[in-house]
């Protein structure tokens, strides 16, 4: 029987396979969410709110999709959003940066990833590094020494965290490790799912759940639990503490997790390179904004100042366009390419990058442009209240009659 294609030709139909491929407590982490999961669903359903106004004549022969961000070239405004321990595919993140590095678009790597630093700069030169406020200032210092040596080009700080707990719809059951007594109470979850399982039986290894970015000198790596704990019992930064990072980084700098105007501003205040418009995908606080109708109104405040980003909801090309039409520099993307690492490994990441540059190039050549850099307001259809402005006053809606 011939294999089925593994090419997909939409982010929602590659998720669809990676629920059929994935264990469901491995399907659910990566659903994630909190609370009611209002805000991950708004952040999806705004983008289809957002209607675009297409030219009829003047379309251009050619089109340039390039840009930089912090510095360095990117092929298309579609960043790899860093995201914690890949388990979905034994390759985890060295797979993706290869996929993004083919696809020459820059990698972003979480310190709570599964693969160290140095292998993720081998497999991609062009890789930003993410951090957590966690532990102590010495340790964090370790973790940015190394990731410089190991030749990181940008760092970026996330901040929006605050431990949000509980989902209506239940939470997966994540161990701390794996070993033959966890393998057998999670036996009816996994074996069902062969495909995965074999995957990893074929490499000669296991899930590895510790996050080897986070090894203090000398010592083992922790688990993810562990890593997660000690963030836990860390007193949240000050704007004094996010100061002294930037200067102790003394490099491009992005600060991850921005929804308020009067943030964006501090950030522009202490130094940053670079923020990005952010609710950590849903899975934080429910209920804030999606994160496409913030943008506008820290765009419009910072833009001219610092690079703004966005993350949140980006699952199609014509997503793109319609964040850099409202002031974006480029987007991040996280379970998109997640779910095309789950069904496909490093093809299935370079499947979801195709997919986001035809969709954006289909975009800019309706809307009669010949760069990503064209694309303005004047390119959409924009429902009256639909933008919203957090911490300029009080909260309201930025285009009310």
């Amino acid at each position: 029987m011939p294999l089925r294609n593994p090419w997909f030709e939409t982010v929602a139909e590659a998720q669809r396979r990676a629920k059929r491929r994935l264990p469901y407590m491995v399907y659910g982490a990566l659903l994630a969410g909190s609370e009611r999961g209002r805000t991950v669903k708004d952040n999806m359903d705004a983008f289809g709110d957002l209607g675009f106004a297409p030219r009829v004549v003047g379309h251009r022969a050619e089109r340039d999709l390039s840009t930089t961000v912090m510095g360095v070239q990117t092929s298309m405004p579609v960043l790899i959003s860093p995201t914690g321990v890949q388990a979905v595919h034994p390759d985890g993140e060295v797979a993706v940066a290869r996929a993004a590095a083919n696809r020459g678009v820059i990698m972003g790597l979480s310190s709570f990833a599964s693969k160290p630093v140095e292998e993720v700069v081998a497999a991609n030169p062009d890789t930003f590094f993410q951090m957590y406020w966690s532990g102590d200032r010495d340790a964090m210092l370790q973790r940015m020494e190394r990731a410089r040596k190991a030749g990181v080009k940008g760092l970026i700080v996330t901040l929006d965290w605050s431990f949000s707990h509980g989902r209506d719809w239940g939470s997966p059951t994540i161990p701390d490790k794996i070993d033959f007594k966890t393998m057998v109470k999670m036996a009816p979850g996994v074996l069902p799912r062969p495909g995965w399982l074999w995957r990893f039986v074929k490499t000669g290894r296991i899930p590895d759940l510790t996050v080897p970015n986070m090894r203090p000198p000398g010592g083992p790596a922790p688990t993810f639990f562990g890593a997660y704990g000690e963030w836990m019992q860390t007193p949240p930064p000050t704007w004094d503490d996010v100061k002294w990072l930037r200067e102790e980084w003394g490099g491009p700098f992005m600060l991850k997790g921005v929804t308020r105007v009067d943030d964006a501003k501090r950030a522009v205040d202490i130094g940053v390179t670079a923020l990005s418009v952010s609710n950590h995908g849903g899975n934080n606080l429910d209920t804030t904004p999606a994160t496409i109708r913030l943008l506008p109104s820290i765009a419009e405040a910072v833009g001219d100042q610092v690079e703004v980003l966005l993350d949140g909801g980006v699952r199609r090309g014509g997503d793109v366009a319609k964040a850099l039409a409202l002031g974006a520099r480029a987007v991040l993307i996280g379970r998109a390419y997640l779910w095309g690492l789950a069904v496909n490994g490093q093809a299935g990441v370079e499947n979801v990058l195709d997919i986001m540059r035809s969709g954006l190039d289909s975009a800019v050549l309706g809307l009669g442009h010949s760069s990503v850099h064209e694309l303005s307001p004047d390119d959409l259809y924009v429902p009256p209240g639909f933008r919203v402005t957090l911490g300029g006053g009080a909260v309201a809606d930025a285009q009310a009659d």
